[in-house]
């Protein structure tokens, strides 16, 4: 868990730097759009702890993709694997939420010494295919619960298919509220920012208000 005093912490410190971020911020939320600063989003991974947490990662803007690169434990080898990636479309619906993906300029690199590993062994093989990870990910045992399609370069989660969600009735609720009135139509990174712009949708209002009151 991240320390709520470490977090505003870091919050104030970058207004402080950034004394323009807010109004900046406001100007961009009269358009339904909001920006997370890529020196948050690296204050998040720097704080990441646990065993399986990833090592050392860098993230930068590829606009309009999202640059990212980790030190990661491959069956006991650590390799740093970073990519571009562009998040293609979200969609949100009273039981899902499905998030397309584009992963492109995807590298392995041992991060270190080569051993006998199988992951050590294809890696200086060279015979992994990484121009299309969807294929190698489609063909994976033991797929993560919410991958429901992987073809190519384009991967789609369905986070509504981790059981840890979807058992969540709160979560439920929520969706159930907001689905019928708000989306998402894109995220993109520019600079510095990683822009999320969310599209109303004003005649699912009585819906959601009725979903409201069973709620209560």
């Amino acid at each position: 868990m991240f320390s709520p005093r470490a977090m505003l912490k870091a919050a104030v410190g970058y207004v402080r730097k950034n004394p323009d971020e807010v109004v900046r911020q406001a100007v961009s939320a009269t358009g339904l759009t909001f920006g997370v600063p890529l020196a948050t989003l690296r204050w998040f991974a720097g704080n990441l702890k646990g065993k399986k947490a990833p090592k050392d990662v860098e993230i930068s803007s590829a606009a309009p993709a999202l640059r990212f690169s980790a030190v990661v434990d491959a069956m006991g080898t650590p390799v740093r694997a970073s990519a571009a990636i562009k998040i293609e479309e979200v969609s949100i619906s009273a039981d899902s939420i499905r998030i397309a993906i584009r992963l492109r300029e995807v590298k392995l690199v041992l991060a270190g010494e080569p051993n006998d590993s199988p992951v050590s062994t294809l890696i200086q093989s060279g015979a992994l295919d990484l121009s299309k990870p969807g294929n190698l990910v489609k063909f994976i045992p033991k797929k993560p619960p919410a991958v429901v399609e992987a073809e190519g370069d384009r991967i789609v989660l369905d986070l509504m298919k981790v059981p840890k969600l979807a058992n969540d009735a709160r979560v439920k609720r929520i969706l159930s509220i907001v689905a019928p009135v708000l989306g998402i139509r894109s995220i993109e990174t520019d600079r510095d920012h990683l822009w999320i712009r969310l599209r109303a949708t004003p005649a699912g209002l009585p819906e959601a208000i009725g979903k409201l009151r069973a709620a209560k």
